[in-house]
């Protein structure tokens, strides 16, 4: 279906039967969901385990009576699990409960209102605050600025990771960027690893940026591969230390995805500087996280290989889903202009660009039909994407059948909404 090259009766007839088919498909009143990228039951169930495992030895190895209050930071157990997929030696990973957002969110608190080098170098006694964020991103991200009223910079993405260049520009044009927002591995929407040379640039940020800058590098899917030799993400805890920029980065991860989602195991990972201030603005909110559930997960990953024994059964479950997203965009659009996408080795997520203008279209219309998609927008900061195109799908958690089946809506709406364009600028 080539548009720029069909005359208007073709266009017509285009119209013509894609709106029939569309109602043929609105009748079957289906009910299918691609919005959140959520594990589905079936890899749920790998982590059934955990229940029970204690078998009433609450005790850790290094001798911590996990029932009890205490240790802001985690037992050193789960630390070491949080070294094994953060690839930040344990003395600097703080292990906290199963969200990796509330530790951002605290995170950006305490920089905010209370510093995290002390009092002077809190972000609320300079004024204006900003955050670079790379788009298309993560719509919680942006959620937490927009909450707390910091001014969201878009930085374009391509194959390579954020635009360095104008970042860079950026940085040291604007003493009032404080922050910026980045998915290293498989980053959420695109799915794009940073190159070597990015990680490098990001982490030599903390030489030009203002005082108190901090990147939040949020390393959702580290370990989740889709692949036997995937794509390997640099270190940036080394080559901040070979840099000496240090404190300039703060990393996140958690189990969320890897065992049971609403009750795994977050982690930051941190200078010790960055996690003494931070230890310090939290030790007023808690006096310690889930022990008992950190020890579930330390017990559970005991064995030698068996954290990445497990990450293969996921990818085992996911990869199927990511076939058929991929098997009907490659069918529907490889030989045209109507769409574009990024071929995700891991993670969580597919991104696809329509024709500009037209995303919002495509998600009304195929929610219109029974496939809720996540909303056109979301992908950017305030939830307005300046071309409307992007649309986040995320097929984990419907079966490989209903991701078929939903995969067939989005692809018709994608063609129909297209044509309709076509039409309307040819003036018909």
């Amino acid at each position: 279906m080539q548009l720029n090259q069909a005359t208007p009766a073709q266009l017509q007839q285009w119209e013509r039967e894609l709106a029939e088919e569309y109602s043929r498909i609105k009748a079957q009143n289906l009910n299918l969901d691609l919005t959140r990228g959520k594990p589905s039951a079936e890899q749920l169930s790998l982590s059934d385990a955990l229940d029970g495992i204690l078998q009433g030895n609450y005790e850790s190895d290094s001798g911590v009576d996990t029932r009890n209050y205490g240790g802001l930071d985690g037992i050193p157990e789960a630390k070491k699990l949080g070294e094994q997929i953060m690839g930040v030696p344990a003395a600097n990973v703080l292990a906290g409960g199963n969200s990796s957002l509330t530790l951002m969110h605290q995170a950006v608190m305490a920089a905010y209102f209370f510093g995290l080098n002390g009092p002077d170098s809190a972000w609320s006694k300079e004024g204006k605050v900003k955050f670079l964020c790379p788009v298309p991103g993560y719509d919680r991200h942006f959620a937490i600025c927009e909450q707390m009223g910091i001014e969201m910079i878009n930085v374009p993405m391509d194959s390579n990771g954020p635009d360095m260049d104008q970042v860079e520009a950026l940085l040291k044009a604007d003493s009032s960027i404080k922050g910026m927002w980045c998915v290293p591995k498989y980053s959420n929407p695109s799915g794009v690893v940073y190159s070597d040379a990015t990680v490098e640039r990001i982490a030599a940020l903390g030489k030009i940026a203002s005082p108190n800058f901090r990147v939040f590098w949020d390393n959702a899917y580290a370990i989740h591969d889709l692949s036997s030799n995937p794509p390997q993400l640099a270190n940036i805890f080394n080559l901040c230390e070979k840099l000496g920029t240090q404190d300039s980065v703060l990393q996140f991860a958690s189990t969320s995805k890897i065992t049971h989602a609403g009750s795994g195991v977050a982690f930051m990972g941190a200078s010790q500087n960055n996690l003494k201030g931070f230890q310090k603005v939290i030790s007023f909110l808690t006096i310690g996280p889930d022990k008992v559930n950190q020890l579930r997960h330390v017990r559970f990953f005991a064995k030698p290989g068996s954290l990445q024994e497990h990450m293969q059964k996921h990818a085992a479950i996911i990869k199927p889903r990511f076939e058929s997203v991929l098997k009907h965009l490659n069918a529907a659009f490889s030989d045209n202009d109507l769409g574009s996408w990024e071929t995700a080795d891991g993670g969580y997520f597919i991104s696809f660009d329509t024709r500009p203008g037209l995303a919002k279209e495509v998600v009304r219309l195929a929610g219109e039909a029974g496939v809720k998609l996540t909303p056109a927008g979301a992908t950017y900061p305030y939830g307005k994407d300046p071309q409307d195109r992007n649309i986040r799908i995320a097929p984990t958690v419907p079966t490989v059948s209903q991701v078929d089946a939903a995969m067939q809506v989005f692809v018709l709406c994608v063609k129909l909404a297209s044509v309709r364009q076509a039409l309307a600028q040819a003036g018909n």
